[in-house]
């Protein structure tokens, strides 16, 4: 049995780093099986090899860090950390903090939460069309809107506009009432939810109605030109490989394009091929278009969700391995 101590700088360093009834201190123990018991300030890690016990006062080392620079140590915080340690590359995490994307309505700073959240806020400021792949949780449109907020409130762009393609997930809802703004909401309110949390009802009620804010779905962009805007297409991956060369060639001068989308779930019919898989492959080498590939670590959802996208990751890779090649 081995051991090193460490020193932290004070006692509310340490309490944020356990954790309530050591709970996320409990989380390094178990990943790096080792034990980790304080005494005031003074931190003792102990366990059966040197790599554990290495790997551990690392975690312990960037969450202290973290700590130091403002930020919140929390579950999914501490999961992280220990997921960049395995990997070897814990020291970019610090470039993270810092990096306030945009305050909610509510006073609550909205920063990117993990290395490929930062590199698509960074990718999203430099580039004019930038892409956004990635599974469930990545925060790929929560991002792209909060820097749409934060353009349009410094008058960078007039208008934010924000559509999606009226696919249903697999499943026929049948007939909606009301007009046909009524009927296409349903397809558009995690846009909606994103945008209230960002402005406040009644601010975006307000801009929505001087045509400020546009949430549309994607067949009402057809014939236009957006100049001066911040334009986000959300689900990209249940377009048409017609519809995305139609949105794509909406852009215009002094606006900003970000698609997001996953390409694991696509809705569209087997004999529809998806749009999104297209765009990636023809546009990967044009200047001022980005793409950023979101992975089951940029997930900062409930752990179960990251779990269940590595999982279903690993059992597309073996069925793929096991039958050539998927459609789409």
């Amino acid at each position: 049995m081995a051991d090193i101590t460490i020193n932290m700088r004070s006692t509310e360093e340490v309490i944020a780093v356990f954790g309530e009834f050591d709970k996320l201190i409990n989380l390094i123990q178990k990943a790096f099986s080792v034990t980790v018991l304080s005494r005031g300030t003074e931190v003792k890690i102990a366990g059966d090899d040197d790599i554990s016990i290495t790997k551990a006062r690392k975690a312990l080392e960037t969450l202290c860090g973290m700590f130091e620079r403002g930020e919140v140590i929390s579950e999914q915080t501490v999961r992280y950390a220990i997921s960049m340690v395995n990997d070897g590359a814990e020291g970019e995490i610090a470039a993270i903090s810092g990096d306030c994307v945009c305050v909610s309505f509510t006073g609550k700073p909205i920063k990117p939460k993990t290395v490929g959240q930062k590199k698509y806020c960074d990718m999203i400021r430099k580039n004019t069309i930038t892409f956004g792949v990635g599974p469930a949780g990545t925060g790929k449109t929560y991002l792209a809107v909060a820097l749409a907020v934060t353009a349009f409130k410094q008058h960078q762009v007039q208008r934010i506009i924000l559509t999606r393609p009226a696919v249903e997930a697999g499943e026929k809802l049948g007939f909606l009432p009301g007009d046909l703004q009524n009927k296409v909401d349903p397809y558009l309110r995690p846009l909606y939810d994103a945008l209230f949390e960002m402005f406040g009802q009644e601010a975006f009620a307000r801009n929505q109605e001087k045509g400020a804010i546009e949430v549309a779905p994607l067949a009402y962009m057809r014939g236009r030109t957006l100049d001066d805007s911040f334009i986000i297409l959300d689900e990209a991956q249940n377009t048409t490989r017609e519809q995305m060369k139609m949105f794509l060639t909406r852009l215009g001068f002094n606006s900003k394009m970000v698609i997001t989308g996953d390409i694991t779930q696509i809705d569209l019919p087997e004999t529809k091929k998806s749009g999104l898989i297209e765009a990636l492959k023809v546009l990967r080498n044009v200047e001022d278009i980005a793409q950023n590939r979101f992975t089951e670590k940029d997930v900062v959802r409930h752990k179960l969700v990251q779990d269940i996208v590595k999982a279903y990751d690993e059992y597309q890779g073996s069925a793929k391995t096991a039958k050539g090649t998927w459609k789409n």
